[in-house]
């Protein structure tokens, strides 16, 4: 009985160390993993208090060489961070259909605490991390996508994805 409580207390302070780890990294540098650590999440910062974007980040394979940009805007209707996934999107001045065609992935993204409890939108850049991300969906589409072929890749991505580290 004493071996347990051991392994629940370690276990237990293994993830509030997780959480405080991630609060001390900045969202815009916070890097996510999926369960089974075959992709990442990494964001970047957007660079200008201008933009039309609130967050950018890449998702990559991390057996592969599948590359994917991203981005979340605020939803119009109501406020939630709306993510979208794209992979070989034209540069410069595009039209919705150009855009739509190379989405592979467009939703909400919910940050999760450690109990799993979501809130509307990933923090803002400056702000602490999130512990863990929602792309509900996200492994489907991937695996539904033009990527999944191209990059002849054979493991989808789990939609949870749990902070990892963070980038210099």
């Amino acid at each position: 009985m004493v071996f347990r409580t051991h392994i629940a207390t370690w276990v237990l302070s293994g993830l509030l160390a997780s959480t405080a780890v991630a609060a001390e990294c900045k969202q815009e540098r916070a890097i996510y993993t999926d369960r089974d650590g075959a992709y990442e999440l990494a964001f970047e910062p957007v660079g200008s208090a201008a933009a039309a974007v609130t967050h950018r980040f890449k998702v990559k394979a991390l057996k592969g060489d599948l590359l994917l940009d991203g981005n979340i805007m605020m939803g119009d209707e109501v406020v939630r961070s709306i993510g979208m996934v794209m992979h070989n999107c034209p540069e410069g001045d595009v039209t919705g259909e150009e855009i739509a065609a190379c989405t592979v992935w467009q939703g909400v993204m919910y940050p999760l605490d450690q109990a799993g409890t979501p809130s509307e939108l990933v923090p803002a850049e400056g702000a602490g991390a999130a512990d863990r991300l929602l792309l509900a969906g996200f492994g489907p589409a991937l695996r539904f996508s033009n990527a999944w072929e191209e990059k002849k890749l054979s493991v989808a991505p789990w939609d949870v994805l749990t902070y990892k580290g963070c980038a210099q």
